[in-house]
């Protein structure tokens, strides 16, 4: 029987080192930019590149600078044209385990700044901390300058690549296949776009340190693996962004919107308690989605906080919740009922709730104000995921987009009903005294 294989756009054999690897996902990725609008538009639109489709998208790799200091060469430029106004930006590319160089960016920055270009933007499989910030310490670039440096991670061209070629759609046949030729290969390991997938060379003592409460908040362990929390919590809502075609984002407090503060806050929960915690907002859903991971326990609870309708009894507000919930979920999920202006809930499993609903009213039979649907598994527990050992990040990971998938997509919020105009019956005026001879008319 004779074999064959589909003739490919971007091969990924013979990719002997990190700088091959480098060079071709480079070239990969700013040809398909200059060719498929759609792709250029949705990365580069973001950082200042005009969105127009008839825009003109050139591409350029290996750029050398001979006037330059250092005789500077960046692994890309790319320039988006619309009538007579050009964007320029000068592009910085890592792959596999490389990461970038505080001195080497803010040379090409200078170089951008001296050539009047618009920015720089850097590519590598770091995640930065939080949106519109940059995972390189040491950058000298000022917040109100021209040229600006931005950051795209692997994980996130790639999730940006699927949401397009899966959800949105590319109407020009040609560029839907170039970008998924695309999405082939950064899929494939030998192109060095990698996913999150190591919790760090910290992470053994930290999570033993947790389960032992030895933990020190001046630890940099214990600092680094708060940084990796963060980071997967950002890789976990761009797979489920991939998979749903919606911005998947990690929600803040407002005390959190300072990266050193929502890092120093991880640092403090995970030395004090070993739990770390994650709130990821998804549109249209019924609540963010709470992630909660306990490293003492070796346990992950996933939930939802839903409002219960108003306008009805408290019986038929338990119906509502356990009808909400897809009949092939878990019957281990988890339901609380909180009555108004209370802290204090009933709870019982799921499939309780769907024997009798009135399990979940209390002695006192309140009516409940809101419920909150949760399940709690264990946890892989290994650095990364092995023959051997379940890995921490892939049971996360599989966690929140099981939760998603079961529950979540399937809950609809409560809307107050849209008030209703109140009829009355008019007034009667008596019958006319006047006859048609005096004017009027029947």
């Amino acid at each position: 029987m004779s074999e064959w294989q589909h003739a490919r756009l971007i091969p990924v054999s013979g990719i002997g080192s990190t700088k091959e690897a480098e060079a071709r996902a480079t070239s990969a990725l700013l040809a398909v930019i200059a060719v498929v609008r759609d792709l250029s538009a949705a990365i580069l639109g973001p950082i200042g590149a005009t969105k127009a489709k008839t825009a003109l998208v050139d591409c350029y790799t290996e750029v050398i600078f001979k006037n330059s200091s250092s005789n500077a060469r960046p692994d890309g430029l790319i320039q988006v044209t619309r009538g007579s106004a050009t964007w320029t930006a000068l592009v910085e590319v890592k792959t596999g385990t490389a990461t970038l160089d505080a001195d080497q960016i803010n040379t090409y920055w200078d170089i951008a700044r001296t050539e009047g270009y618009d920015a720089v933007l850097t590519i590598s499989n770091e995640i930065a901390p939080s949106p519109g910030t940059h995972p390189t310490p040491g950058l000298k670039v000022r917040s109100n300058s021209k040229t600006k440096v931005a950051h795209l991670s692997w994980p996130a061209l790639l999730t940006a690549c699927e949401v397009i070629r899966e959800h949105r759609g590319v109407d020009d046949p040609e560029q839907a296949w170039i970008l998924g030729e695309l999405i082939r290969y950064l899929r494939h390991p030998n192109s060095g776009a990698d996913p999150f997938d190591d919790m760090g060379p910290d992470w053994v003592s930290v999570r033993d340190g947790a389960r032992d409460k030895t933990l020190s908040k001046s630890d940099a362990s214990v600092a680094e693996v708060a940084r990796r929390w963060d980071q997967l919590m950002r890789y976990t809502a761009l797979r489920l962004e991939a998979s749903i075609g919606e911005t998947v984002a990690l929600q803040l407090p407002a005390a959190h919107k300072d990266p050193a503060a929502r890092l120093q806050h991880v640092i403090d929960q995970l030395a004090s308690t070993g739990q770390l915690d994650a709130l990821l907002r998804i549109p249209n859903t019924a609540g963010d989605l709470d992630v909660q991971v306990d490293l003492r326990a070796r346990r992950i609870t996933t939930s939802v906080s839903v409002t219960a309708p108003q306008d009805r009894g408290a019986k038929a507000r338990c119906t509502w919740i356990a009808r909400q919930i897809d009949a092939d979920a878990d019957g281990r999920i988890v339901v609380e009922a909180f009555p108004k202006r209370s802290n204090r809930s009933t709870s019982a499993t799921l499939d309780a709730v769907r024997t009798d609903k009135d399990v979940l009213l209390g002695d006192e039979k309140r009516e409940p104000g809101r419920f909150r649907l949760s399940i709690s598994k264990d946890i892989g527990v290994a650095r990364k995921t092995s023959k051997s050992a379940v890995g921490f990040i892939d049971s996360v990971v599989g966690q929140i987009t099981s939760f998603y998938g079961t529950v979540l997509e399937d809950l609809t919020p409560w809307t107050p009903p849209a008030p209703r105009i109140t009829r009355q019956q008019p007034d009667v005026d008596p019958e006319p005294t006047h006859t048609p001879e005096d004017g009027w008319t029947a």
